[in-house]
């Protein structure tokens, strides 16, 4: 283990994302590499395996992937096939993959045709909320733990399951505390910041994240001065953001990135994993249920976006970012009625279209700093 302490640490795990687990892969610990929570992190981790969440590399160049798939589609998903074909996540033992959007399930198969992983497996996950669709979803999860079992030789039993369960909710609990001091004005903690924790905890056991984000909430409540108050307090919604550029472009600016609604932000741990009889109906509950992903039809309207408004409210936002990547469906689908609805409650917006390179650098600060000027 390294001697740095919280954000210190979560800054080296950010930028070196593969020291550590391959520093547990040395030591026996099994690594199964996911793209998202649908396939539960819960269950592999109940089974001594290490969950390490597929991070992307916005400054690799796709090169590789471009001779298997076309380019139009999801630029983050092709950015990571992109890397497992060129050998930089050659420490895992495997690959699961769930079906999160179209662009997932049609690869999975050109992926693992072409990068052989010792051990693959696609969780099945319904688009509709429905009572069978619940059931279908719980079934897929208890096949996906009898894999996990088989690829582990560990038996999963409940109470097992539970405890892991209660490990993942203290992470939760933690994130939601850290992020609460951000509601001060100025915050107490910078959105580069934050982004820089929660990246670091992608790759590390649920046990050391917690003591991370322990370490973190201490430091940053004791630190003398946190970031400069800005102009603007900013919420960033959008698919993975995974990478510092976008939030340290708009933080270089008079604005701050206070809160957010991203897959590994809010929507993971804004509600505990909840406790019942059978583990299994709890993980349906908050991955199929309570995860807010555009890829779930939620029926018509925009009421299902009230949440998106009170976050912003609760957090003091001025306006909204929606970072949107190019050809993400589900996401520009729900574009308009997330502006409509923001707009009802007085709330600006600025779409980003971008292909995961933030190439187009110039204009996407161009088109921030307009938008923080507007606010103010």
């Amino acid at each position: 283990m390294d001697t740095l302490k919280g954000l210190a640490r979560a800054k080296e795990l950010y930028l070196d994302r593969r020291k550590r687990v391959k520093e547990l892969k040395a030591q026996g610990k099994k690594v199964l590499g996911y793209l998202c929570l649908f396939a539960p992190p819960e269950i592999m981790a109940a089974a001594g395996i290490l969950p390490y969440r597929l991070r992307g590399d916005i400054k690799e160049p796709i090169t590789k992937a471009h001779d298997f798939v076309e380019p139009f589609g999801c630029p983050y998903i092709r950015n990571l096939f992109d890397q497992d074909l060129k050998g930089k996540f050659d420490f895992l033992d495997g690959l699961i993959m769930s079906h999160s959007c179209d662009m997932v399930q049609r690869l999975y198969g050109i992926w693992t045709l072409n990068t052989r992983p010792s051990f693959k497996y696609f969780v099945n996950v319904p688009h509709t909320l429905a009572p069978w669709s619940k059931e279908f979803f719980k079934r897929e999860l208890i096949f996906f733990r009898e894999k996990i079992e088989n690829f582990s030789g560990k038996k999963i039993s409940n109470d097992q399951l539970r405890k892991t369960i209660k490990e993942y909710n203290t992470s939760r609990a933690l994130l939601r505390k850290l992020y609460s001091l951000r509601k001060e004005n100025p915050p107490l903690l910078s959105g580069t910041e934050t982004l820089q924790v929660l990246v670091a905890g992608m790759g590390i056991p649920a046990e050391e994240f917690n003591n991370l984000l322990q370490e973190v909430i201490e430091e940053v409540r004791s630190r003398g001065q946190g970031p400069l108050k800005k102009t603007a307090r900013l919420m960033l919604y959008g698919s993975v953001c995974d990478d510092l550029s976008l939030i340290q472009l708009i933080e270089e600016g008079d604005a701050c990135v206070v809160i957010d609604d991203t897959c590994i932000g809010t929507r993971s741990f804004r509600h505990d994993l909840p406790e019942t009889p059978d583990p299994m109906d709890g993980l349906v509950m908050a991955y199929f249920d309570s995860f807010l992903c555009p890829r779930t039809d939620r029926g018509p309207g925009s009421a299902r976006f009230h949440y998106i408004a009170d976050l912003a409210k609760e957090y003091k936002a001025d306006g909204l970012i929606m970072y949107i990547y190019s050809y993400c469906d589900p996401h520009k689908f729900d574009a308009p009625d997330v502006s409509m609805s923001l707009r009802k409650e007085g709330l600006p917006s600025l779409i980003l279209d971008d292909d995961y390179s933030l190439t187009n650098l110039a204009s996407i600060r161009t088109r921030i700093q307009a938008f923080i000027e507007l606010l103010s």
